[in-house]
């Protein structure tokens, strides 16, 4: 027993498996016992349980016997009669209830449809009313948006764009060069076979519609969409209108929305008869015409009143392709344009069959060409700046009468244009300006360079250049007012200053001469001397006194000319000494004139300060000594005849600057890219131009150049006894009074009524 745990492992299992089975022998015995127990025990709970069941059916069929025998008694107590009365009626009875179910049913099944139809319709009726609100709100923001700029006030003042309209001093049409705007023209002053053939041509439902014609909309569409291409417009003259003066030209919804509220609006504010004149008075018509009175001039060189037939359907067929169908450009497509116009009016009722066949025939007759160029194309850029300024405040046709006289114009183009053309390629000289003027400051004539043309840009007004010696006049102009005189003496001989040594051209030194002498013949060193003994400041003093504004260089040869100028600025210099009085301005102005507002005159922009009547003899002495013995003899005329030539370093610019009696004139002779002419001085080439320009104007009656540039009327006439327009020096006056009003050139007082200003 004690060596068991020593065993292997199997055997140990083997011994481990033995005691449990005697054990499981002594739990099948007992089990076997317990079984036996619970057997004998339902056995004996099923013979108590079937005792039970059969003493209670016993009771329960005693008891089923007893009831059987009561019910059977009943029965027979039934009166049956009465009994299928009872049930007769309770079937009613439970009929009625069923019915009245039934109509509780359908009632109730009814009343729930009526009320779901019922709220369908509410809530398409909210859902709907929602939707029209919100399309509504996004409605206005959208016309909110496309109206928020528009002009409004400008359409709401019912005024036209400003055209400015320069008129030569004697009240002729000067023409500018490129597109022109003719003068605005009345309702009545359109003949009315012109308004018959735009309106056949561009809107033939206009006195019918409201500012957009549906129909006209729909008709060209159907036209548009058979043809497989745009061939007809929509658009109404209203609209077409507001495009013109109003709107952008870009095809955009914002655009549309705009002209859509506009030309209802349009119609209403101004009326048919306006927007109709307003129409004819803008519409581009080719050729850089805008306006029928404008085409109608240069195409045809008339008023718009006097149109025929004809030519009214011509200007009314090219409305839709102008640069195509001008008759300038395209005559022929112009005649078939004009042709389908007349048949239409034929149609219409507009014209009769033998009317449109008499013109018709008559096109073979027109030849439509733009007017020749005229004269005075940098002039008119010059004067168009502060005609402009004027028209500032005003609407409408604004008149500006200028200072040009026409044949002193004419002439100074033929003479510069001649000059250049004989002497300009043997001298190196490819440009020219001239600038003529009354002592005034009234600017009669201006050339800008060789050919307007090919060249605006205008070297008379705009170009800086070295005056070289025709600086001298404010030198030696310096010295007068220094207190010496054209007899003193000076001292012509080698300088030097700050390392710069002037010499006389051609060489050499004069040694002692008089002031006299050394202005005359231009003498470099004895005027660089002269400058020095008197101030550089002093000069540059005298040189703004008489009206010159441009930047000078305080250095020793700015007394020869070496700081730019422009010849309008210099000419003005010399008028001063003319008149003996400074600045003279020069001025281009003389009235302008508003529709329905009183004429004014306008004048020089300054009125000149300070009187140098006590230097003026002996200024005019030195200028005529040029003439006649120094520098500037080729300019002599045998007459009153005094200025100063000028030659800046390498003959870059030549200058001859005078004046005689009625007129001061300048001229300058040069090369845009500063190249040297061969060998030209102020004292040739330009001393013969001057000359030639001053000869051709003095074929002209005495002082008249003068006399109608400063004297002219409201009218444009010189009678006299005219009456003269009032003079109102808008600059100044505009200067001095914050209240200023142009329109009728007064102003507010503190106290009283408005008053006319009298600058």
């Amino acid at each position: 027993m004690e060596e068991s745990p020593t065993v292997s492992d199997g055997t140990a299992r083997t011994e481990g498996h033995d005691e449990p089975r005697s054990h499981e022998t002594r739990d099948a015995a007992s089990d076997g016992a317990a079984f036996a127990r619970t057997r004998t025990a339902l056995t004996a709970l099923g013979r108590a349980l079937r005792y039970d069941l059969s003493i209670a059916s016993r009771l329960a069929a005693k008891k089923l016997r007893a009831a059987g025998s009561g019910a059977l008694l009943r029965i027979r107590d039934i009166d049956l009669q009465a009994a299928k009365t009872r049930a007769a009626e309770a079937a009613a009875r439970s009929a009625a209830v069923w019915s009245r179910v039934k109509l509780w049913h359908f009632r109730s099944t009814d009343k729930r449809a009526v009320g779901e139809k019922q709220f369908r319709w509410r809530a398409l009726g909210l859902l709907s009313a929602a939707t029209a609100g919100a399309c509504l709100v996004f409605i206005v923001i959208l016309f909110a948006w496309a109206l928020s700029d528009v002009p409004w006030e400008e359409i709401a003042e019912g005024s036209l764009k400003p055209v400015v309209l320069l008129e030569t001093v004697d009240g002729k049409p000067l023409v500018r060069q490129g597109p022109i705007q003719g003068p605005f023209a009345a309702r009545e002053e359109f003949p009315r076979h012109l308004i018959d053939a735009v309106l056949t041509s561009e809107d033939r439902r206009f006195y019918d519609h409201s500012g957009i014609d549906l129909k006209g909309i729909l008709r060209a569409s159907f036209r548009n969409v058979r043809a497989g291409e745009v061939v007809q417009g929509g658009s109404t003259i209203t609209q077409q209108l507001i495009k013109i003066l109003y709107l952008e030209q870009d095809r955009t919804w914002k655009r549309k929305i705009q002209e859509a509220v506009i030309a209802f609006w349009l119609e209403r504010k101004l009326g048919k008869d306006e927007i109709l004149t307003r129409y004819l008075n803008n519409i581009y018509l080719g050729a850089g015409a805008t306006g029928v009175p404008a085409a109608s001039r240069i195409y045809f060189d008339k008023e718009v009143r006097d149109l025929t037939l004809g030519e009214s359907a011509m200007l009314a067929g090219i409305i839709r392709a102008p640069s195509q169908l001008n008759p300038i450009r395209n005559p022929e497509g112009a005649r078939r344009q004009a042709s389908l116009v007349l048949d239409a009016m034929v149609k219409r009722g507009k014209s009769t069959a033998d009317q449109a066949k008499v013109a018709t025939a008559k096109f073979a007759e027109l030849h439509p060409a733009k007017p020749a160029a005229r004269s005075g194309g940098w002039f008119s850029d010059w004067v168009m700046q502060e005609a402009r300024e004027l028209a500032g405040p005003y609407r409408g046709t604004i008149k500006i009468r200028t200072t040009m006289v026409p044949r002193l114009q004419v002439i100074a183009e033929k003479v510069v244009a001649e000059a250049l053309k004989q002497e300009g390629a043997a001298a190196g000289a490819s440009q020219a300006a001239l600038i003529a003027m009354t002592p005034e400051g009234a600017v009669v004539a201006m050339v800008g360079g060789s050919d307007y043309a090919k060249s605006p840009f205008n070297r008379a007004t705009t170009a800086m250049r070295q005056p070289g010696s025709a600086f001298k006049l404010f030198v030696y102009y310096a010295a007068l007012k220094a207190g010496l005189t054209p007899g003193d003496w000076i001292e012509d001989a080698p300088i030097e200053l700050n390392g710069w040594s002037p010499e006389n051209y051609g060489g050499g030194y004069r040694g002692r001469v008089t002031i006299a002498e050394a202005f005359a013949r231009s003498l470099n060193a004895a005027t660089a001397a002269l400058a020095m003994e008197i101030g550089i400041d002093q000069v540059i003093a005298a040189a703004r006194e008489l009206g010159i504004d441009a930047k000078l260089a305080q250095t020793p040869s700015l007394a020869l000319g070496s700081s730019e100028v422009n010849l309008l600025d210099l000419t003005g210099a010399y008028a001063s000494i003319r008149t003996g009085i400074a600045p003279v301005e020069p001025w281009g102005v003389v009235s302008f004139h508003a529709d329905g507002q009183r004429a004014f005159r306008v004048g020089p922009p300054k009125q000149p300060t300070a009187d140098i009547r006590q230097y003026q003899p002996d200024m005019v002495a030195l200028l005529r000594l040029v003439v006649e013995r120094g520098t500037g003899r080729e300019a002599d005329l045998g007459a009153l005849s005094a200025g100063k030539t000028g030659t800046s370093q390498n003959h870059r610019d030549a200058w001859f600057v005078g004046f005689t009696e009625p007129l001061v004139v300048g001229v300058w002779v040069g090369n845009d890219d500063e190249a040297p002419m061969n060998e030209v001085t102020g004292g040739r080439l330009p001393a013969r131009i001057w000359r030639n320009f001053m000869r051709a104007a003095a074929a002209e009656p005495a002082d008249s150049a003068r006399d109608s540039a400063t004297n002219v009327t409201v009218d444009g006439s010189s009678a006299d006894g005219a009456e003269a327009a009032a003079t109102c020096n808008f600059r100044a006056c505009a200067s001095a009074y914050r209240s200023f009003r142009l329109a009728d050139c007064t102003f507010q007082p503190y106290r009283g009524p408005r008053r006319f200003c009298e600058k």
